[in-house]
């Protein structure tokens, strides 16, 4: 009986021990399912936020499918030979969320399904709960204990791994907002649902695809935070030393005008041959410092007025020409009361003037694209916007102290050439007038090289106005000049039209015609000045020689040249290819504080004709080594230049407020260093201007990682397709180690 009744007590203690087992196995594995679904859950959004941020270093904007083509910078009824041969489409409509929405959205997304899989999971373990629990009914309180503390001890390390990452996830977070902080988007909604609309120039970012096919190599689970991390050190590596340029010049060193090694040793400068390009046989690779107490430049239109002076500290010219009201130093500012050598008392005058005398020129209408000959400090173009009119102003670098800069800080349109032994970096028939002021160029002798050589960038119907001495004062040297001047332009079947004197300014200026027609050249009794061969092409222009010849007027209606094109602004419309204005809205620029543009690539110059309503001009570089739709682009009432980008541009430092370079450096990359380019860039664009780039995203990473060695800032980045957008803020930082340049050391 003792030991039934004592087997009967141990049987119930038994059983309640079992029982206890049961519940405690239970309720462990619930906080175990439970503490997995909600830690799975909540490092899935961290790693994927972390995917999301540290790949991109930025909010990357996300575009879905479109079908608006409007805007393509196609090449409509263009022959082929004027066409870009580059393959694919354009991007259209964009979607309307911001960065930070658009990243939050995809974080989500890619959240959902991390809790879907945790979801699966933790059904899974508790499935696996219940098995273990079956099997384990029968095991003793001691088991039960040991795997309560190995699961604890589980529990805890799996909580020191979560709140590392999640420090680590923090630390991410403070590097974006502090990234998303530097964004200056202050657009409408409207405008940002159209962020990324296709520029006029770039066959790249087809809408073809959502986002998360584009970010699939990123997205999925398998690309683990590891591997993510590795690719942006590996992008940070992307590093370069930089040096100080150390020259003669100082912070207004230009690397091919500069080059006194191969300048000394020019055997004659008797055609200002020491004023043109001598590039270095290496292009440099350090930063122009920056002056001594600069600051950002003043804000059109204002900065036609009055610059700050430490930007551009000169006082030569203020010195030699202030009597001429070119400009003058006003206490921390130089100022420019708007007058020049031919027109003392103001260039609206003067203007006006010019039109009164031939009516026909019609400033804005007629007459929309014109070249300003030896400009002083481009007061004559500068004036000329009021009459909706373009002037491509240049003179050399000369005794002139920095008269093209002094344009350039002012916001007018300039750059640094001279009428020595090559041809203008222009295209034939392009400018629809021709101005000089008291340019001093010798238009007269060597047979009339000089002269021959504005004929062929003149259109034909075009006009000459020569605004010199030799005009109106009858000295022996102005009256010798004078007849010289009118054998030549006889000679060449330019009509002198009228010779008319400006009583207030005292001066007077001689306007020719230019013929638009063969018939002239057919009947001349001698051939002098000849004709151009047959085989000479009037549009090859970088680096080639002067020569003493004519080319015949274009009179085929077919061929460019030949008719004179439809009154600005419709004349923009000869080709329908801008960039959409979403474009331009959705970088994070304030476009009121821009006013000198760069297109570094231009093609058909969409981009230009976008900014047509703003108070900016663009200057449309098409690099030597594209297809020459340079003439097109003047066909639209646009201007620009031919270039080579392994070289340095004919400007001074810190000229620019925004470059646009479209698939520019992958393809300057295959005939030059990219460090070299980006250098360059760093030299003409302006402290807080902006650089946006489209091109593959191999080269978007190659060049994003120079920018951040410049220190400069990310405004934004995106990628698709292997396409990608950059846009970068230059920023006032310089290295303070210094590299001597000696070929450019007097």
């Amino acid at each position: 009986m003792a030991t039934g009744k004592y087997s009967r007590v141990g049987g119930r203690k038994t059983s309640r021990y079992c029982s206890i087992a049961t519940i405690v196995i239970f309720v462990v594995f619930c906080f175990v399912g439970i503490w997995m679904f909600m830690s799975s859950s909540i490092v899935s959004v961290k790693d994927s936020e972390i995917l999301s941020l540290v790949t991109g270093n930025e909010a990357k904007q996300s575009v879905p499918k479109g079908d608006s083509k409007q805007f393509d910078d196609t090449s409509g009824d263009l022959s082929g030979a004027d066409t870009r041969e580059d393959g694919g489409s354009l991007p259209s409509k964009v979607s309307g969320i911001t960065d930070e929405d658009n990243s939050t959205k995809n974080l989500v997304v890619e959240s959902n399904n991390e809790e879907k899989e945790s979801h699966n999971s933790a059904e899974e373990n508790q499935e696996e709960t219940h098995a273990n629990e079956s099997s384990h009914e029968k095991t003793e309180l001691e088991s039960a204990q040991k795997r309560m503390d190995e699961d604890d001890e589980h529990v805890g390390k799996e909580a020191i791994l979560t709140e590392r990452k999640n420090d680590e996830n923090q630390d991410v977070h403070l590097e974006q907002s502090e990234v998303g902080n530097r964004v200056e988007s202050k657009e409408d909604d409207q405008a940002s649902t159209e962020i990324l609309h296709a520029s006029s120039q770039s066959e790249i970012l087809t809408e073809s695809t959502t986002r998360n096919g584009a970010r699939s190599t990123q997205a999925v689970k398998s690309l683990n935070e590891k591997k993510s991390q590795h690719s942006f050190i590996s992008n940070e590596s992307n590093d370069h030393h930089w040096k100080l340029c150390k020259t003669t010049a100082g912070p207004d060193y230009i690397p091919c005008l500069d080059n006194w090694k191969v300048i000394r040793k020019l055997p004659s400068t008797s055609h200002y041959e020491h004023r043109e390009r001598h590039c270095p046989d290496e292009a440099p690779t350090c930063l122009v410092p920056l002056p001594q107490g600069y600051k950002r430049s003043v804000k059109w239109p204002k900065s036609r007025d009055k610059i700050w002076y430490y930007n551009v500290p000169h006082t030569k010219l203020a010195e030699v020409k202030g009597h001429q009201n070119w400009v003058k130093v006003t206490g921390e500012y130089l100022t420019f009361p708007g007058g020049g050598t031919q027109f003392v008392n103001g260039a609206l005058h003067y203007i006006d003037f010019i039109q009164n005398a031939v009516p026909q020129i019609a400033w804005g209408e007629r007459t929309r694209v014109i070249l300003d000959v030896g400009c002083g400090v481009a007061s004559f173009g500068g004036f000329l916007f009021e009459r909706d009119v373009l002037a491509m102003s240049f003179a050399p670098k000369d005794e002139h102290e920095a008269q093209v800069q002094f344009a350039l800080e002012r916001g007018i349109p300039a750059i640094l050439n001279v009428m020595g032994t090559k041809r203008l970096p222009f295209p034939s028939s392009v400018f629809d007038l021709v101005h000089c002021a008291r340019c001093r160029v010798p238009w007269h002798v060597e047979g009339g090289k000089l002269l021959l050589e504005l004929n062929r960038v003149l259109r034909s119907g075009g006009y000459f106005v020569w605004s010199a001495t030799p005009v109106y004062r009858k000295g022996p040297e102005d009256l010798g000049i004078w007849q010289e001047m009118s054998r030549l332009t006889k000679s060449m079947c330019w009509d002198l039209v009228v010779v008319k004197r400006d009583k207030l300014n005292n001066i007077g200026a001689a306007i020719y015609r230019k013929p638009t027609s063969n018939d002239c050249y057919k009947k001349r009794s001698k051939n002098a000045p000849p004709l151009c061969e047959e085989f000479d092409d009037p549009n090859a222009a970088w680096d080639v020689p002067l020569q003493a010849c004519m080319h015949k007027v274009p009179i085929d209606s077919t061929k460019r040249g030949s008719l004179w094109p439809a009154q600005w602004p419709l004349r923009l419309q000869a080709l329908k290819a801008v960039v959409s204005q979403s474009y331009l809205k959705g970088m994070g620029i304030d476009w009121s504080s821009v006013r000198n543009v760069m297109d570094m690539k231009a093609v058909y110059g969409g981009f230009a004709a976008a900014l047509k309503d703003l108070k900016v001009w663009v200057m449309n570089v098409v690099p030597i080594d594209s297809p020459d739709t340079l003439p097109i682009i003047y066909e639209r009432g646009l201007f620009g230049i031919y270039h080579d980008w392994c070289e340095s541009f004919n400007t001074y430092p810190r000229t620019y407020d925004v470059l646009h370079a479209d698939h520019l450096f992958s393809s300057i990359k295959q005939r030059c260093k990219l460090v070299t380019v980006i250098a360059e860039v760093d030299r003409i664009l302006r402290p807080e201007g902006k650089l946006i780039i489209r091109d593959n995203s191999e080269t978007i990473s190659e060049v994003e990682g120079m920018v951040k060695s410049l220190q400069w800032e990310i405004r934004m980045i995106y990628s698709k397709d292997n396409e990608g957008l950059l846009c970068v803020c230059k920023t006032f930082w310089r290295p303070t180690e210094v590299e001597p340049i000696k070929n450019a050391i007097v």
